[in-house]
């Protein structure tokens, strides 16, 4: 992250990102952690609790892939603003839902669905910002300070939302959720540019550092999207199946490690909210580490090692911890070897955002998009899935498939080759003409 020419507003903008990415965790994750007043209040049983997880991620997954498109037509600036903006909406309406009314349940997955897909274009929109902004040298380091937003707001959940929940109730902890999310999203707007090219404050230099290592085009693309080729491709369903299973189980860890921590290993609220934040600052601290190590693994041996083999590697290490953890006797060790597989896990995330952002060149947003609804819909599984699992058979089975899932995800990554593109626009490699036989890549 060095200054270039004096000038390092894409690291700025990045760190702008990470934290746009802890609200928006913070935003989802208050929901698990408010779960047991929620529940007693709404009298849910626990299936019934995780279908308002599962309501928001089925409208969060639906809308990835056209978040992605909006952010390629659009712009990152633009329609993350109206993301958060919409998201912080919804989080104020959760809080609005009486317990009295007809269909109460109903009107609280209702309003976590639409939470869900104005959250969709977070990542998205992101990964589009990334390619327009961050060399590819770069992008592992990129997206791991912008993924590590995920682990410091999912960490920072269970200290605020309990302390909220003891002192005000859990519907002021939605009212505050949605203020900071009004906040971040408006600053956002300002703060921001679709390119470099537009941005003031970017030096010559820094500029010129951007251009030589970019594989998006610096405007918004005026070409059709190649869904054909996106759809067709092996490498798009290899990573969006790798995301899939990275998803269910990481949603174990945002939708039932708290619960999982206080109801069957038996720790108090105090112990399990810090348990919990430890295993999402792992989270945190594990996601640049990993776009660290990609980065450089890539600058020496090439993306194949550096982007598919830290990948393979951190998932088959999450599947050893799981396994290990799910068994071990004691509640707090067993926190600890949790939260170390969650750390693992988070080793690949930049893996999956800096591949697309590759080989989705200026359409990263659609294909990006579309990678993010395979993690989504495993999100969105693992939410009503594992207590029924973990209800018939226990949980240490639920944590069993999550490891077994982790080793599908790593053999997927065996069908990835991020030093193909998919598509190779035109505006990119300086030609004027669009040349479709020249510019797609199928695998």
């Amino acid at each position: 992250m060095t200054a270039v020419g004096g000038s390092r507003v894409r690291w700025f903008l990045i760190g702008w990102l990470f934290v746009l990415s802890a609200v928006s965790y913070l935003d989802r994750i208050n929901v698990s952690i408010a779960g047991n007043s929620i529940a007693s209040e709404f009298h849910m049983t626990n299936i019934q609790l995780g279908s308002l997880t599962s309501a928001f991620l089925v409208g969060y997954g639906l809308f990835q892939t056209l978040g992605g498109w909006f952010a390629d037509r659009l712009g990152p600036r633009r329609v993350l603003t109206m993301g958060v903006l919409w998201w912080g909406i919804f989080t104020a309406l959760t809080a609005t839902v009486s317990a009295k009314i007809t269909f109460a349940i109903f009107c609280l997955a209702t309003v976590r669905f639409l939470l869900g897909a104005g959250e969709a274009v977070m990542f998205p929109a992101s990964n589009q910002f990334v390619s327009r902004w961050i060399p590819t040298q770069e992008r592992g380091v990129a997206n791991g300070i912008i993924f590590a937003g995920v682990g410091v707001g999912a960490g920072v959940t269970p200290g605020l939302i309990s302390y909220i929940l003891v002192h005000y109730g859990w519907r002021w902890s939605f009212w505050v959720s949605a203020l900071l999310g009004l906040t971040a999203g408006t600053a956002w707007y300002f703060l921001a540019r679709d390119t470099p090219e537009e941005h003031l404050q970017v030096s010559r230099e820094e500029l010129a550092h951007i251009q030589a290592g970019r594989t998006a085009a610096s405007t918004k693309s005026h070409n059709r999207i190649p869904w054909s080729t996106i759809f067709e491709s092996k490498q798009v369903w290899g990573v969006t199946l790798a995301y899939f299973c990275f998803g269910y189980t990481t949603w174990i860890f945002f939708t039932w490690f708290f619960i999982y921590l206080r109801n069957v290993r038996g720790l108090d609220l105090k112990a399990s909210a810090s348990y919990t934040t430890l295993l999402f600052l792992t989270m945190a601290a594990c996601s640049p580490l990993g776009g660290a190590i990609s980065d450089k693994l890539t600058k020496l041996y090439g993306k194949r090692i550096g982007r598919s083999g830290i990948a393979v590697f951190a998932l088959l290490l999450t599947a050893i911890f799981l396994g290990f953890g799910s068994q071990v006797q004691s509640a707090r060790l067993a926190s600890i070897v949790l939260a170390g597989g969650a750390g693992a896990l988070y080793l690949s995330q930049s893996s999956f955002w800096s591949v697309t952002a590759d080989i989705g060149g200026t359409f990263s947003g659609s294909v990006s998009g579309f990678m993010n609804m395979g993690n989504q819909a495993g999100g969105a599984l693992t939410a009503s899935l594992t207590p029924a699992i973990a209800s018939r058979l226990g949980w240490t089975a639920s944590f069993l498939v999550a490891a077994g899932l982790c080793a599908v995800g790593a053999l997927a990554w065996m069908f990835v080759n991020p030093e193909r593109s998919l598509v190779a626009n035109s505006s990119e490699t300086g030609c004027a003409s669009h040349d479709r036989n020249s510019e797609v890549w199928k695998t």
